[in-house]
């Protein structure tokens, strides 16, 4: 039987963050690492290892050293690793957030953490640092590799891009429906169109987009405390994983 995913540490430790929500249908939206010792290395987010890994600054923090490792493919974030990082109870709940919010930004323009403030502002310098890293070698490799067979492979990679929307799935708490953007038959990004107004449900859904990310696929752990929206969120998501094909 799969273990049940506790919200109650993210509600104990006051770490629910504001997340952007896109209001659809009277209904809020959402789009979402592990903690380690400064010399361990784990990682969460979306994808493999695969791409352009670039490493970004070192930040040392009055909690403990701060650094990140990103994975692109092309300009695109795939997947954020921590490489040092404060070993705290607050930086282990923030990290999966501030890794989520990474891959659905695409971006280092990301809500700091409730809680985790020193930790997130370390975060996002890293990762900034990483982006025009990465954005340098980007710029060397078009001047010298910018060929009509390049732009073709290019606007391939583009269509590959697939959003799908998952089953309006009504339960006894409310509406419950995501959308699933995929590359090829990978999940990249996680929306909710529909999901219940409940405290439970605000802090469950970037908990299960997390698990979708990392899993890319439906079998994914039930939230405890929020296992009716679970289990609507993971028959919409099975839908719509079922209508890409």
């Amino acid at each position: 039987m799969k273990r049940a995913i506790p919200v109650v540490v993210l509600s104990i430790a006051g770490l629910v963050p504001v997340w952007r929500y896109e209001p659809s249908i009277g209904a809020t939206t959402t789009t979402t690492e592990s903690a380690s010792t400064p010399s361990a290395s784990s990682s969460s987010g979306s994808g493999s290892s695969s791409g352009t890994v670039v490493k970004g600054t070192l930040l040392q923090t009055e909690k403990g050293p701060v650094q990140v490792q990103v994975t692109f493919d092309g300009d695109k974030i795939t997947a954020v690793k921590m490489l040092q990082q404060p070993n705290h109870p607050q930086t282990t709940a923030a990290v999966p957030k501030l890794v989520a919010e990474t891959l659905k930004a695409q971006s280092a323009d990301i809500d700091t953490v409730s809680g985790a403030t020193i930790t997130s502002e370390a975060y996002k310098k890293s990762l900034q640092a990483a982006i025009d890293d990465n954005g340098k070698s980007s710029s060397s490799s078009s001047s010298s590799s910018s060929s009509p067979s390049a732009s073709a492979s290019s606007s391939a990679t583009a269509a590959a891009s697939q959003t799908v929307s998952g089953t309006t799935v009504n339960t006894s708490k409310g509406p419950v429906q995501v959308q699933v953007t995929f590359e090829g038959d990978k999940i990249t990004a996680v929306k909710m169109l529909q999901q219940p107004n409940h405290p439970q449900t605000t802090a469950a859904v970037p908990v299960l987009i997390s698990e979708t990310l990392k899993a890319q696929s439906a079998d994914i752990d039930t939230v405890s405390g929020a296992t009716i929206t679970s289990g609507g969120y993971k028959e919409s998501l099975q839908a719509a994983i079922d209508a890409k094909g």
